[in-house]
């Protein structure tokens, strides 16, 4: 009996001594109630390589950040299918299920309607790819870890100028999604100042999205060797085998939303040969950072993973550092954190798998370098 009594005073010591000890990053084991980080994107639906992602990177860097010790986080992810509607309605579950910290919405008309929500709430948020300026603008507290629009659109531009890559440019976008329009008028600013030869504009909506017949035929007959393509994947992807059909063979030249086309279900890789984009990831490269990242997303999930699942990779790091960095503690309010991750953001200083020496505006927005890729035997090649 003595040596039972003996035994447990021995483990009930040890486990005192685990939960009064130091951890990895120097905090209090005992502090192992996690931030409670919330995020809502499209997990089923058009968009879902998106969503899934920004998610499945987004987990990743969580739990390397939980195996450190220290700092802890919990991720709750939401649907919000590509709909405003039910990104709000998203937001509202993580609200009440306790989110201190969001990651926002992942694609932009979403992500536009939930930064009203976080902004009235005073909840800090870190987007990983909504990309318009109506998603940050007059809020204080909304911070983008892609490029803006209107930076993609004028760096599209100039890359397309400065590797004379087109004489005679098409321009399609569609004109019912803040995306797309936003890219397209700042490429058409810059391509005007460079004296690029815009040939042919034209616009599709979301219940047009089926037949670009009329719009590849315009550019076509209007003489186009190069067609600009500022949206995302679904639409890009029958424009390519529509071309094709048409016996129409330009470059195509697309931007961040064109990411995942490689992974989408049923499409023809081919049709995407030779497609280029700006990127700021690049699953090819030979940095120790992205090759580990890489070779846990393949195990994880096993795919190759895009700049989505970057980004959201980069936006749980950042918001780490910028935790660390202020002293933070789980059990301060929203509000209280929201303060301090502005002072954070609009001061420090983040390298990530999307880019060094990243920094972030006033107005959400941040500095870092776009890569040049291109589409070869079914991968993204640096260009």
């Amino acid at each position: 009996m003595k040596k039972c009594i003996i035994g447990l005073l021995a483990a009930s010591m040890a486990l005192g001594l685990a939960a009064c000890g130091t951890t990895g990053d120097g905090s209090d084991a005992a502090s192992s109630t996690p931030f409670k980080i919330g995020a809502t994107g499209p997990l089923t639906g058009g968009a879902a390589i998106y969503g899934n992602s920004a998610k499945n990177g987004a987990q990743i860097a969580v739990d390397e950040i939980n195996a450190l010790g220290g700092i802890q986080l919990e991720l709750n992810y939401q649907d919000d299918e590509h709909d405003a509607e039910k990104a709000v309605n998203a937001y509202g579950t993580l609200k009440d299920w306790g989110m201190q910290l969001s990651l926002g919405s992942v694609t932009t008309t979403p992500a536009i309607a939930v930064s009203d929500e976080s902004y009235a709430d005073h909840i800090f948020s870190l987007t990983p790819s909504a990309s318009s300026t109506q998603v940050t603008a007059n809020k204080d507290n909304y911070f983008q870890m892609c490029f803006a629009d209107p930076n993609q659109g004028s760096a599209s531009a100039q890359y397309i100028f400065d590797q004379k890559l087109g004489t005679k440019v098409a321009v399609i976008y569609k004109n019912d999604d803040a995306y797309s329009t936003g890219i397209y008028q700042t490429f058409k600013t810059k391509a005007a100042e460079l004296g690029l030869d815009v040939v042919s504009e034209t616009t599709f909506t979301e219940d047009s999205q089926q037949d670009f017949s009329v719009q590849l035929g315009d550019a076509k007959q209007a003489g186009a060797d190069l067609v600009f393509l500022p949206m995302y994947y679904t639409p890009a992807s029958l424009i390519f085998k529509q071309a094709k059909a048409m016996g129409y063979a330009p470059k195509f030249f697309g931007v961040d939303g064109m990411d995942g086309i490689l992974t989408l279900d049923g499409f023809d890789t081919k049709l995407a040969e030779g497609v280029m984009l700006l990127t700021p990831f690049n699953a090819d490269a030979t940095d120790e950072k992205t090759k580990a990242f890489v070779a846990k997303y393949k195990e994880a999930y096993g795919e190759v993973p895009n700049q989505f699942a970057a980004d959201g990779y980069d936006c749980i790091y950042a918001l780490y550092q910028a935790l660390k960095n202020s002293g933070a503690t789980p059990d301060m309010t929203a509000e209280q954190l929201n303060d301090l991750m502005i002072k954070q953001f609009t001061t420090m200083t983040f390298d990530g798998l999307t880019g060094d020496g990243m920094t972030w505006s006033a107005n959400g927005e941040v500095t870092k370098q776009p890569k040049g890729m291109v589409i070869k035997d079914g991968a993204y090649v640096g260009m």
